[in-house]
């Protein structure tokens, strides 16, 4: 009787250790190198990703779905405008159902709970490609650019300015794990959620110039996440000042990186000189969710490998 290996979803920073993320980090370098050698390699022949998106995407979709392809495997993508799922269909039953006929699902949604419910009916792992409160995949494909650039990350300082949103409470959930500490500015009114962090290892501060201060990692996102436009006019007004300039770049270390998940707003969070200068590395940052995620779905499918597979 062969003994089936528990099921590992990926659904916040939070669920893998430091030595599974140093796993996995060494495996997208390995991988990385084979995309840009043109290597062929294709460990997941026939198996199938089912992609379920209830919020638009870009980087998302195409990293995972093209990802998905150059690892041999095929991907689906369900909209739950086209799916039962947008005529009710319960978030259970679709768990149920959908992973009876695939071998992973990458579940991008609203609420947390829709996919804590969803991985909880599910017969396969299931990847958190973001939510209202985690966006995981990100700040990993963040921290494997920063290490790809600059090293380990471990006893830096990352600065947060903006937005306290699932970026945010990802990266607070990435300094517990790697031991690093993050400076976080929020506008009034705009604080953090404190149910959602669960570490000590950030301070705040109310002037973002400051929070900049010694950083080697400056970090923004867009003021208005998916979900939050009816709030555009206030949050416009609320974070004037927050915007990422040089003058707050030139506070951070020296050789200190610039960051942004993207889309980005040029004027608004962060200026053109800073995101199209020197110190961004915004378009290594996007590529590398390609190649992150293909080393995560190898992990959660296969497990470890030899190091030189």
């Amino acid at each position: 009787m062969s003994i089936q290996k528990p099921i590992k979803h990926y659904l916040q920073f939070s669920d893998f250790t430091l030595d599974e993320y140093e796993y996995v980090i060494e495996r997208a370098h390995l991988i990385k190198r084979k995309f840009k050698n043109y290597e062929i390699y294709h460990p997941l022949i026939d198996r199938t990703l089912v992609m379920v998106f209830e919020k638009n995407s870009t980087r998302t979709r195409l990293s995972f779905e093209a990802g998905m392809h150059q690892l041999g495997g095929a991907a689906i993508y369900l909209n739950t405008r086209d799916s039962q799922l947008g005529r009710g269909e319960p978030v259970e039953d679709a768990g149920q159902v959908m992973s009876r006929m695939c071998d992973i699902i990458m579940v991008r949604t609203f609420g947390q709970d829709i996919i804590e419910r969803f991985a909880a009916n599910s017969r396969v792992p299931v990847i958190n490609g973001l939510t209202n409160e985690h966006h995981p995949c990100q700040v990993f494909a963040d921290i494997f650019t920063y290490y790809e650039h600059r090293g380990p990350i471990t006893g830096k300082t990352v600065a947060w300015v903006g937005d306290a949103n699932n970026m945010l409470y990802s990266w607070l959930q990435a300094a517990e794990v790697f031991g690093f500490h993050v400076n976080v500015s929020t506008p009034k009114g705009y604080d953090m959620d404190m149910s959602l962090v669960s570490t000590d290892r950030y301070t705040f501060f109310e002037n973002p110039s400051d929070a900049c201060q010694g950083a080697h990692l400056v970090n923004t996102d867009v003021w208005t996440s998916m979900g939050y436009e009816e709030e555009n006019a206030a949050r416009l007004k609320a974070f004037d000042g927050w915007i990422v300039d040089s003058a707050k770049m030139s506070r951070a270390a020296p050789d200190a990186l610039f960051m942004h998940c993207l889309p980005a707003h040029r004027g608004e969070e962060v200026s053109a000189d800073v995101i199209d200068g020197p110190q961004s590395v915004v378009w290594d940052e996007a590529e590398n969710r390609l190649h992150i995620q293909k080393a995560l779905i190898e992990y959660l499918l296969i497990g470890r490998v030899a190091t030189n597979t």
